[in-house]
């Protein structure tokens, strides 16, 4: 097999079954606090901003890991990234399972969320560069993964911690870890020709060059929509299961509107990315962030149980392909053989922006008393995507209708 026809090869889509697998397996380490944070916040008598900030320092480590680890795997590969990452995550669960406070959990949920980010963006790059005709669909459906695992796990781990406790919940993803996500990652040792990589620059370097923006420029400009667009994806993702606590619906119920939410946001994953392969990445997401801003805008008069799971569903399939359009966007205007560090530098940004969110959110809960103004916060962040992204496309679209005339 030539090197060309190892791109959208049958030997890619079966590394992206099994790079769905382990993102499946692997993204449980994000959503696990989401579940038991209001069981811990009773244990520990913390106040709602409090209890969140394990989930806050869970994505600042899941963020510093996607691009401290996405280096890694530009030098060494994924397989040896992922193998390491595992045994610290399977540490981290037990160390978790034991924690005496909830500045403990916070700090151990650190170690945990920077192991859990080589199943995201890491993973992201890597298949992305064994597509090129289906690049967008491929990467939709590697990124689905985290979705999938947030989907599965919450009520499983729901179920869990209601009849064993949040710290038994810990123990059993540690054993899981070790005996699914480490050997799943030894099957990934190959690795793209460099001479294949070279070649697929080229594009890449002119539709950077018809925005006037340097690839640094370029970065920059989408790590900071990132941040905006997470800002308001976070509110309902981190804080729909607290809000279902104090609407007298229950923590069970919370995690299946989360569930639900996030099978939403696999259909609209994977709609995304064949979209990206007809639209291209910019477009794609700007589509998804006005979808985002109508989905928040409804949850503010939903107050009964069928309206919160109907809203639910409508933000999940609105957001969903947001964040894999961000790596679309990434392969289509910088390098190939920096897929690694370029992916999960923008990938950190948009996590961060979920921690911002995820906390800011809790914060306006206790200032206020609800979260209406929460919604409305993530509003207001998320004009800040919408505004870089038309930037980017209008510059582009000026730059080639300037040619086309010529």
């Amino acid at each position: 097999m030539n090197s060309e026809s190892l791109l959208d090869s049958r030997y890619s889509w079966l590394r992206l079954g099994i790079t769905l697998l382990i993102a499946v397996v692997g993204n449980v380490g994000m959503w696990v606090i989401t579940v038991v944070m209001p069981e811990v916040q009773t244990e520990f008598g913390a106040s709602r901003a409090l209890a969140s900030m394990p989930y806050v320092t869970t994505m600042i480590g899941f963020a510093i890991g996607n691009f401290a680890i996405g280096r890694i795997v530009d030098r060494f590969g994924v397989t040896t990234a992922l193998t390491a990452a595992g045994i610290l995550i399977a540490a981290g669960y037990a160390l978790a399972a034991l924690a005496p406070s909830i500045w403990v959990l916070a700090l151990v949920q650190l170690a945990i969320g920077f192991g859990t980010a080589s199943c995201f963006g890491p993973l992201i790059a890597d298949i992305s560069q064994w597509f090129q005709k289906r690049r967008g669909i491929a990467v939709a459906i590697a990124a689905s993964g985290n979705y999938v695992s947030g989907a599965v796990w919450p009520p499983l781990l729901s179920y869990l911690a209601a009849d064993a406790g949040w710290r038994w919940a810990y123990s059993a993803l540690a054993v899981i870890t070790v005996v699914a996500l480490l050997p799943l990652a030894q099957l990934l040792r190959r690795r793209v020709p460099a001479d294949l990589l070279l070649q697929t620059d080229a594009a890449s370097q002119g539709r950077a060059a018809s925005t006037g923006f340097t690839p640094r420029q370029l970065q920059w400009m989408l790590g900071l929509a990132g941040i905006g667009c997470c800002v308001a994806m976070a509110m309902p993702q981190v804080h729909i299961v607290a809000l279902c606590v104090d609407m007298g619906f229950g923590a069970a119920v919370g995690a299946e509107m989360l569930s639900l939410m996030l099978l939403g946001g696999v259909v609209s994953r994977l709609i995304s990315g064949a979209l990206s392969d007809r639209l291209g990445g910019v477009r794609t997401l700007l589509i998804g962030s006005m979808l985002q801003t109508i989905a928040l805008f409804l949850y503010l008069p939903a107050g009964g149980l069928v309206s919160l799971y109907t809203v639910s569903l409508i933000f999940g399939l609105s957001q969903g392909g947001i964040v894999p359009s961000y790596a679309v966007i990434v392969r289509e205007y910088l390098p190939a053989r920096e897929a690694g560090a370029r992916v999960g530098f923008v990938m950190m940004m948009t996590i961060l922006g979920m921690a911002l969110g995820g906390w800011l959110s809790g914060a306006i809960y206790d200032w206020t008393g609800n979260y209406q103004w929460a919604f409305i916060n993530g509003i207001a962040w998320n004009a800040l995507n919408v505004a870089i992204m038309v930037v980017i496309l209008m510059r582009g679209n000026r730059a080639r209708g300037g040619l086309v005339a010529a």
